[in-house]
């Protein structure tokens, strides 16, 4: 059975920080392209960054960049997002995800297997 599942959210003040961990079990996604998104009450979940197989592509959402960084360990197949100076705004369940492809993409449709979420509260 395969599945992702994501640690290390919170409860967290505007400025701080948060790392989020996405454990991948029943197989390996070493060639996958991995993804983080996130869904907000009454919003449609959106990209927030993904990552090449090898680390070498990395993609951000505008409104993250500067401030979140993705990462993978392929021999712990896990996949990180460093969350710096948070936001209200940044307010949402996450959610990792593995691409069906090769190619990196932020429609959610090319996404196969995805976790359970957890959330992110980032007070003002």
């Amino acid at each position: 059975q395969v599945q992702l599942v994501e640690s290390g959210g919170g409860l967290v003040e505007a400025g701080g920080s948060l790392r989020l961990s996405c454990a991948a079990s029943g197989r390996t996604f070493s060639r996958s392209i991995m993804g983080w998104f996130r869904q907000a009450p009454g919003r449609e979940r959106e990209f927030v960054a993904a990552i090449t197989w090898n680390g070498g592509g990395l993609y951000y959402a505008g409104s993250v960049k500067g401030r979140f960084t993705i990462s993978r360990d392929n021999a712990k197949n896990t996949v990180y997002l460093q969350m710096n100076t948070l936001k209200p705004e940044d307010t949402a369940v996450y959610y990792c995800a593995a691409a069906r492809g090769t190619k990196w993409t932020m429609d959610t449709n090319e996404y196969d297997y995805w976790g359970q979420g957890i959330q992110v509260t980032v007070s003002s």
